[in-house]
């Protein structure tokens, strides 16, 4: 039987992440057991002390074990953490060692959402693949620059170590480590049940791009501008360049640093952002929408729109278009 703590953290904690984890492997060993097998997994709430107050007091929550008893686990569910990271980071500082003791004894670790930040904190993930909310990958990568962000991922797998993306998408990581522990036929019931939708490995069409610009050079600043206010035309970096009276490699190298894109990429970006909002809201065409935004050629924007969503332009209006 695999023993699995699912943590219970200091902070604004998400209540639904420390109950997913515990719902979905508990409905597991019921399943089973239906089946008159015996159940998988043994399924515990491990926090600072047996009761919990979360969300501003709102929730109590007891919790099964604290960090100071002695047991060893095998798989460790981190849960989202909100508010100042690095605040969220010290304030569970004990747990996160606890997490890399336990790592360090043949314990798989997953985290959940933003739980990314506390798995992040455990050196753990120094070179290997992690996931997070999209919204917050940008704090991710500043904070933890030695780790391999992949924002549009929804579940990363290393060395025993697990991560999913953003909000309720971490339902997809528990169904692939229900198909990974007890079996594919499992993790269709579970999807069943739970109505998920199975095999989604992307959160790239739920990403809205904002720009980044949460840095101190003003220079990379003024070529965003010019960018998001002049996306409809052809915009080069050799333009950028010379309107700043930049070398084309310092401009690069300055706007990698400040954005984590580079020009050309920033560019696509925020046309095909500006395409986005057309598709979910006008009845124009998709070349009509790609004319707007820019391109002149069809099979460059349908590609550009694919690797960034995910999907194809015509996929996307029919999933988000508010005229349908």
């Amino acid at each position: 039987m695999k023993h699995i703590s699912v943590l219970v953290p200091k902070g604004d904690v998400a209540v639904a992440s420390i109950e997913g984890p515990y719902k979905m492997f508990s409905h597991v060993n019921e399943f089973l057991q239906r089946e008159g097998k015996p159940p998988a997994f043994k399924i515990e709430l491990v926090g600072f002390s047996r009761e919990s107050l979360l969300d501003n007091g709102m929730y109590t929550l007891n919790t099964h074990r604290t960090l100071a008893d002695s047991f060893k686990t095998d798989l460790i569910f981190i849960p989202a953490v909100h508010g100042d990271f690095k605040k969220v980071i010290k304030q569970n500082y004990e747990m996160t060692q606890w997490v890399a003791n336990q790592y360090k004894q043949g314990a798989e670790i997953a985290s959940l959402c933003v739980g990314a930040f506390l798995l992040a904190s455990t050196g753990l993930l120094q070179g290997k693949k992690c996931a997070t909310h999209w919204l917050f990958a940008n704090d991710f990568r500043k904070m933890f620059p030695e780790v391999n962000l992949v924002a549009e991922k929804i579940i990363t797998d290393e060395c025993g170590i697990y991560s999913s993306g953003g909000a309720y998408s971490f339902l997809n990581l528990l169904l692939y480590l229900v198909e990974k522990y007890v079996g594919r036929d499992m993790a269709i019931l579970c999807a069943k049940i739970f109505e998920i939708e199975v095999d989604r490995g992307s959160q790239s069409p739920f990403t809205i791009f904002n720009g980044q610009k949460d840095h101190d050079d003003e220079s990379i600043k003024k070529a965003q501008s010019f960018i998001e206010n002049n996306f409809q035309q052809k915009i080069t970096v050799d333009q950028l360049a010379s309107m700043l009276a930049l070398s084309r490699r310092n401009l690069e190298r300055r706007f990698k640093k400040a954005t984590s894109n580079t020009t050309v990429e920033y560019i696509q970006r925020v046309k095909i952002e500006a395409a986005k909002i057309s598709l979910e809201s006008s009845r124009e065409n998709v070349n009509e929408v790609m004319y707007k935004v820019g391109y002149t050629d069809s099979k460059a924007f349908r590609v550009t729109f694919k690797k960034i969503t995910g999907l194809s332009p015509v996929q996307y209006r029919s999933r988000y278009s508010r005229l349908n």
